[in-house]
């Protein structure tokens, strides 16, 4: 008898199969219900992508199919060929060979103007809702020839044509392009997949690739337009109370600049009224009055109706205690961020109010 199939490392009949169909329901099960069969199958070939912010075009991940003036030219042809056939025209027989020659040819290099070229994604900057996207992606090839029409855009979620921004890629050079996508809302998204095409030399063929990016989008929330002032600072322990808040949003613990302040101490725009109105006085902030209290943003006591108009007034008071130069922490359900101030903090305080 006949050693079974998995002594020689093979799998036992029927396992290949069975685990095939696994992967076929997991790739389904990841398709969103209540799409038509259309969406369901470009959804379907979607999941089937590796997601990564670096792609090379190559034989199997290019396609090509005829365009519509391409499937006009091919029953020109057909027709010119009957004709040519049924009187006997040998100029006939000339034109339609050499136009038939020219398309192929033509499909030849249009599918060579898209292989071969590298598609690489820089990751996106953070954004607030209700803002796009920008997608920067760079074109390199690496060919002694330039390619020129390479066309790509955001594939939509109606499975309609994409909007393409278009470039000519120089010979062993690149090209940069930049697409715009809106988010849906606030949060950490996934890319869309985005679709480079080219039709270049005659327009007969259509030659396009599916790219799915590895990177994600940050979508911080949308700060309320006209927030209110910045709520008091909670007293340290030793310190004589806190300083007050304006209607402006501003501490003023200020006192009369002295000379060997910092320049970001001074308070300029109080400069900026002082000199409008003749006055030659500066005021700087007084870090004692700022030592004595700590400003916190908590979520829970910022007022609001709903938890996006608390995340949004939140976040305008981020860019307001950032833009003041103070220093704030932030409080959330679960999670509380110490107070500092700059750059990283402010990211960092946006980030926590866009993943809550």
């Amino acid at each position: 008898m006949s050693p079974p199939r998995s002594a020689f490392g093979a799998s036992p009949q029927g396992a290949a199969p069975a685990a095939r169909q696994r992967r076929f329901r997991g790739a389904l099960g990841a398709i969103p219900a209540g799409l038509n069969l259309r969406a369901r199958a470009r959804a379907w070939f979607h999941n089937r992508l590796r997601r990564s912010d670096t792609l090379t075009l190559t034989q199997r991940n290019v396609y090509i199919l005829p365009t519509r003036p391409g499937w006009m030219l091919a029953l020109t042809l057909l027709l010119l060929l009957v004709a040519s056939i049924n009187y006997q025209l040998n100029l006939g027989y000339l034109l339609t060979f050499l136009l038939a020659g020219s398309a192929l040819v033509g499909m030849h290099v249009c599918h060579n103007n898209l292989r071969g070229l590298t598609l690489h994604l820089h990751p996106p900057e953070p954004v607030h809702a209700h803002q796009a996207v920008v997608l920067e992606v760079r074109l390199s090839s690496e060919r002694r020839r330039a390619r020129h029409g390479i066309g790509l855009g955001v594939l939509p979620e109606d499975g309609g044509a994409p909007a393409l921004a278009w470039a000519d890629v120089p010979a062993q050079g690149s090209a940069d392009l930049q697409l715009a996508w809106q988010p849906p809302a606030r949060g950490l998204h996934k890319l869309p997949a985005l679709s480079a095409m080219t039709l270049f030399p005659l327009g007969t063929f259509r030659v396009w690739t599916v790219w799915r990016p590895a990177a994600q989008a940050l979508v911080y929330p949308t700060p309320e337009e006209h927030p209110p002032p910045l709520p008091p600072g909670e007293p340290l322990s030793g310190g004589a109370g806190s300083a007050r808040v304006q209607a402006t949003g501003e501490y003023d613990g200020v006192r009369a600049y002295r000379r060997g302040d910092p320049m970001k101490a001074v308070v300029w725009k109080k400069a900026a009224q002082a000199f409008a109105s003749g006055r030659d006085e500066l005021v700087s902030r007084d870090a004692l009055s700022s030592q004595r209290q700590r400003l916190w943003l908590d979520l829970n006591q910022c007022g609001g109706t709903g938890l996006e108009g608390r995340v949004s007034r939140l976040t305008a008071w981020v860019l307001m205690a950032d833009r003041l130069e103070l220093d704030y922490g932030l409080r959330l359900p679960g999670r509380e961020i110490a107070p500092d101030q700059g750059p990283v903090h402010r990211n960092q305080c946006l980030e926590a109010l866009a993943l809550c």
